[in-house]
């Protein structure tokens, strides 16, 4: 390209392509471009933070907001604190809450008494005790339905105490003749009455029953029972057992008119204890 032709396109360009001084460059359209862009940014944070000249937007007064509709009846303009609940941790690390501790002394005061809880009730035993020593006393279905099995452990111990006298170690055949004689009592009982018969009650009404033949074994260590004497006085003892348990067991499962019924098994296991107190 010619030189008059560069020299006419930029006149203050010299021959070595420089500008003649440090004037002309601020000067020219670089400087006013670097004015331009610092106007652009100023405008861009002013507008970012605000602060610009529009006279609307700058005195917004947010105090004079109303609230949404629908909740212009509502809102009073206040922020309700929430009310602290009673059983909240109120406490910090260095101060713990003031809150209600267990107390163990409390706590045994209003508990029940022990025998309360393993099931003995003496009032209970005392009334079915009478019960049996008494066959024609009334006796409340509560108290014969009463799961208790003290009593008759208590009972077959004596009962086994009073043939080791006698120098008879007859435990296991008491226990396993009580055994089988209550599973035998209770399929037979289950079908005989309408509303059922639970295991533990036919073991704790024949386990009482058992007293008038433990009785009849403490009595034979000064009587004799080989005779016809100690067989009349063992035949008085069987009935007592049974018709006291049959009527105790009808008592307590409604069971009218079946008194005899539920006797005869009675009487037949009562009668092999008597084999084992006579013989």
């Amino acid at each position: 390209m010619p030189v008059s032709i560069l020299k006419e396109k930029s006149p203050n360009i010299n021959m070595s392509g420089q500008f003649p001084n440090e004037q002309d460059f601020y000067t020219s359209g670089y400087g006013n471009w670097e004015q331009q862009q610092q106007s652009q940014y100023d405008v861009g944070a002013a507008d970012q933070f605000g602060a610009t000249t529009d006279p609307g937007f700058a005195s917004f007064d947010y105090s004079t907001s109303q609230p949404a509709a629908g909740y212009a009846d509502e809102y009073d303009g206040s922020y309700a604190v929430p009310q602290q609940q009673p059983d909240m941790y109120t406490g910090t690390i260095l101060t713990p809450s003031s809150r209600q501790t267990y107390d163990p002394q409390s706590s045994f005061d209003d508990e029940p008494p022990l025998l309360e809880e393993l099931g003995i009730n003496f009032d209970h035993i005392y009334q079915k005790t009478l019960a049996v020593l008494n066959p024609l006393k009334q006796t409340h279905a509560s108290i014969i339905n009463d799961r208790d099995l003290a009593g008759p452990l208590v009972f077959c111990l004596a009962f086994g105490v009073s043939l080791l006298l006698h120098g008879k170690v007859h435990f296991g055949y008491i226990y396993g003749i009580a055994a089988l004689g209550c599973l035998s009592m209770y399929g037979l009982l289950n079908m005989m009455s309408l509303t059922g018969v639970d295991i533990y009650c036919i073991m704790s009404v024949l386990g009482y029953c058992l007293l008038p033949m433990t009785i009849l074994s403490f009595a034979s260590i000064v009587l004799s029972l080989q005779g016809l004497f100690g067989t009349v006085i063992a035949g008085v003892t069987v009935f007592w057992c049974s018709i006291t348990a049959s009527k105790l067991f009808v008592t307590a499962l409604s069971m009218d008119h079946q008194l005899l019924l539920v006797a005869y098994p009675c009487a037949l296991l009562y009668g092999v204890f008597a084999l084992l107190t006579i013989f």
